[in-house]
């Protein structure tokens, strides 16, 4: 089987460090890199070059304390990706070999692990679409495996059958869950190294699926009932309960997922055609109908609600500075505080997700809407909610058989 081919894009660096971009590359392809990941190391060699044109800086003025408020700038951006010194020791390993950071030492060169890790965490967040929460965890059970098996970052070693051994070894050591998650981790490296060219052959296939126990529990929501006592513990008087009251009822009507709602920004929302954009698994964009009442609160937690001073273009922020976009964790949380508020306990905001679906059941809607509406990518996971129309079940069930007890 012949190598695949990818397309890596052309990446042009200016400002004051556009000079040395030609020897940041050179040395990264002479110790290893691949020409993915050496994309990747110049994009972040761009941005900071762009940083520095910014404040009237040069190559120079690199000193650790300006590197820091670099790295402070970056992850204030968004940015998940060459946030930590040693991701940007590479190329502030040439920069110093050149003499043009500011009288310390060169920083110590990273690992082959770790360069074929940087380049896996880029293809998931760059091209899987993944978050950087699930591009943490893939990366940990990566450097795991490759600990055992390739620590000095060659894959080419690799057989199938050492990919069979490190799946069992796993799930003789932790649950079956857990096992499935290394499995997705490890297929998605195996993956990422036949694209990148460190493998011949795709070894994905080799780590087997692990089957654990099948989802015998009913999908939970809460009540009409509950779902109003969830939304009048909202204070809509203050700026933190317009924002929680909007928040929830998008969860309740739209039924989605807590990172989407965190992750809406002032532009997926168009008041003219009654529409919103989410962003989902993947990388997906999808266009929904905006809910009148969905609309309302959203637009009255922004006009009296959102601060001014909010650092980007989030819909939701929090209400404490610095007024940064909520994470899909924030999102969780205000749910459960408005949950024990309103005297429900402890409500997680996916169980609004199973409340929209068992809704739109309840209404007639059928599976095939349904899925649409959640934007589930396989007909099987919209079918699970099948199981709690009991009344639709009941013309299937058969009748006991007479005369048994």
């Amino acid at each position: 089987m012949g190598k695949p081919k990818t397309k890596v894009e052309i990446v042009r660096v200016s400002g004051p460090l556009a000079p040395y971009a030609g020897e940041v590359e050179s040395d990264l392809a002479g110790r290893g890199y691949t020409p993915w990941t050496r994309a990747a190391h110049l994009r972040a060699m761009a941005h900071l070059s762009e940083w520095l044109q910014a404040r009237q800086l040069g190559a120079a003025d690199l000193s650790r304390q300006r590197i820091e408020q670099y790295r402070e700038h970056r992850r204030g951006r968004g940015y998940t990706g060459f946030c930590s010194r040693r991701s940007l020791t590479p190329m502030l390993g040439v920069l110093a070999s050149l003499g043009l950071l500011p009288d310390e030492e060169p920083p110590a060169l990273v690992s082959p692990a770790d360069l074929l890790l940087d380049g896996f965490s880029s293809y998931l967040r760059e091209e899987r679409g993944l978050t950087a929460c699930t591009t943490q965890a893939y990366v940990a059970r990566a450097r795991r495996f490759l600990a055992e098996h390739s620590d000095d970052g060659d894959l080419r070693g690799l057989t199938p059958v050492a990919v069979s051994a490190a799946v069992l070894r796993e799930s003789a050591a932790v649950s079956a869950g857990s096992v499935q998650y290394f499995v997705a981790a490890l297929r998605a490296l195996l993956r990422y190294g036949h694209v990148a060219g460190l493998i011949d052959a795709d070894l994905s296939g080799a780590a087997l699926p692990v089957t654990g126990r099948r989802r015998s529990s009913l999908p939970e929501g809460i009540s009409p009932a509950e779902a109003r006592a969830l939304l009048g513990s909202c204070d809509r008087r203050r700026a933190a309960g317009r924002r929680d009251y909007a928040v929830i009822l998008t969860l309740l009507r739209l039924g989605l997922r807590s990172g989407e709602v965190a992750a809406l920004r002032l532009e997926d929302l168009d008041w003219r055609r009654g529409q919103i954009t989410v962003g989902g698994k993947g990388n997906r964009r999808d266009l929904l109908p905006l809910p009148v009442e969905v609309g309302q609160a959203v637009a009255g937690y922004l006009r009296a609600g959102r601060p001014a001073a909010a650092l980007d273009r989030c819909v939701f922020v929090r209400v404490k500075a610095p007024h940064r976009g909520l994470t899909g964790t924030g999102v969780t949380q205000a749910v459960a505080a408005a949950g024990r508020r309103a005297g429900l306990g402890t409500v997680y905001a996916h169980r609004l997700r199973h409340s929209a679906a068992t809704a739109m059941l309840a209404a007639g809607a059928p599976l095939t809407e349904i899925g649409q509406v959640l934007r589930h990518r396989r007909p099987l996971t919209t079918a699970i909610y099948a199981t709690v129309d009991t009344e639709a079940l009941r013309a299937l069930a058969r009748p006991w058989p007479s005369g048994v007890a």
